[in-house]
């Protein structure tokens, strides 16, 4: 196997190509060599031949983000993905939150977070600036209830009179 972070993309794809026709014990001897260890004994020609394929487009183009391989991670450890992605928010959007009185604007830019004029780079430093205190900055600003609101909200959905439903006396 030469090597391939300089290849172009169809020389790429025509090693991944020859990778795919090789025989187990070719594969497992590549194996070797790129891993510098001995391969699982469980993993049979395909799984060789993928995870090989997979090391070599990672070299050539670029590993996950750490973001994307903190999703997978915990996908794996049985959360869903609604539960690992994080909120995204798009450069221009405005957040808004009252603190004693004064009305905060903070708008999402590109590289961080605008408030007074200035950019940050956590909502959390700026929810701390506000505040005179620590705070989770995307907590402070709603856009994450903590579990005490959840479970409020819970509450009253559950307590609150639904039209319709109660007995006519």
């Amino acid at each position: 196997m030469s090597d391939i972070s300089s290849k172009s993309e169809a020389a790429l794809e025509a090693e991944i190509e020859q990778i795919r026709s090789l025989p187990v014990d070719q594969l497992r001897i590549i194996w070797r060599q790129t891993f510098k260890s001995s391969p699982p004994s469980a993993f049979g020609k395909d799984m060789l031949g993928r995870m090989i394929c997979f090391h070599m487009q990672e070299k050539a183009l670029g590993s996950l983000s750490r973001a994307s391989q903190r999703i997978l991670n915990d996908i794996g450890r049985g959360k869903s993905a609604v539960e690992t992605a994080q909120r995204r928010l798009k450069p221009g959007t405005v957040l808004v939150r009252e603190y004693q009185g004064e009305r905060h604007s903070v708008v999402v830019a590109s590289d961080g977070f605008v408030w007074r004029e200035e950019t940050y780079a956590s909502l959390s430093i700026i929810a701390r600036l506000i505040t005179g205190t620590n705070w989770n900055g995307p907590k402070f600003f709603g856009l994450r209830l903590g579990i005490s609101e959840v479970d409020k909200t819970e509450k009253a959905a559950r307590s609150s009179p639904r039209r319709g439903r109660g007995s006519a006396r």
